[in-house]
């Protein structure tokens, strides 16, 4: 996701939530009784990957994903992301008049996103749940490691549609078992030649569009419900206040220098998560 400034080169059952207890048992919409300091944890996620996005045009999922993942199972992470990446996603959507061209070159990346959702919709929740954070882990790294590099590649005109359509179901797959949109689609959208004001509207698209294909996926399992409202309010009131905060700082900051900071950051973090979930999976 990102705005109109200088873009990077490289642009991102129910015994598991009772175990998690977000929010203890009560009626639904009822949430008096969360915890402090994981409202704390969410709104310092927020806070901090909105500064990254208000900085640097984007991160926001990706940031709060890996933050979040530190103390809980990225589907439980991705249920509280969900409100904040659709309300700014569905902004950046209609910022720009390049909707039309958007939705002509990109549906099969998009019809394809889709289509790995639904295909890997059990991962979140199902057997394999505890491997995300691993494969969260290794895309962070990898999303990383492109960005420092600035790896780019160009598709040819007229073959954009069939590739897109294979790696939208790609994203798919690896989105709805991490929550992380970002690989291979963010590599694919930065090499079929968009300007760079029309590749902000288009991430506004597909993001928008994955992420409300993942919405229905947690809604299916459980773990989009009244529950996960007050997380999400603040989630959104953090991530808003980060971005104002961001963009206001941006011009007294090295934009570029920044980037590769956070990014390296981004490694660490991912090795980070990596390296826990397989320690604790062989504990276990």
């Amino acid at each position: 996701m990102c705005n109109s400034g200088t873009l990077p080169a490289f642009v991102i059952a129910e015994g598991l939530l009772r175990n998690l207890q977000i929010v203890p048992i009560a009626r639904i919409g009822q949430c008096a009784g969360m915890s402090d300091p994981l409202l704390l944890l969410i709104a310092a996620a927020f806070l901090f990957a909105g500064f990254v996005k208000g900085v640097i045009g984007l991160g926001l999922p990706t940031v709060s994903m890996g933050l979040l993942a530190v103390t809980m199972q990225p589907s439980h992470a991705l249920a509280i992301v969900i409100v904040p990446a659709v309300v700014t996603n569905i902004w950046q959507t209609f910022v720009g008049p390049y909707l039309r061209d958007i939705m002509r070159r990109l549906w099969p990346l998009m019809v394809g996103t889709v289509i790995g959702i639904w295909l890997n919709a059990g991962m979140l929740t199902g057997p394999y749940a505890r491997y995300g954070t691993i494969v969260l882990g290794v895309l962070l790294v990898i999303y990383a490691i492109i960005g420092l590099n600035k790896f780019n590649f160009n598709v040819a005109r007229r073959d954009e549609k069939w590739i897109g359509g294979i790696v939208g179901v790609m994203t798919g797959v690896v989105s709805a078992a991490t929550g992380v949109q970002v690989i291979p689609s963010m590599p694919f959208m930065q090499s079929i030649g968009m300007e760079k004001d029309e590749l902000v509207q288009a991430l506004g698209v597909f993001f928008t569009v994955a992420t409300v294909a993942l919405a229905f996926n947690l809604t299916s399992a459980g773990l989009l419900t009244a529950a996960t409202a007050w997380p999400g309010a603040v989630a959104m009131a953090a991530s808003f206040t980060g971005m104002f905060v961001g963009q206001a700082v941006r011009s007294r900051l090295q934009p570029e220098t920044f980037r590769r900071w956070f990014l390296i950051a981004m490694i660490l973090l991912g090795l980070y998560l990596a390296g826990s979930a397989v320690y604790n999976i062989q504990r276990a």
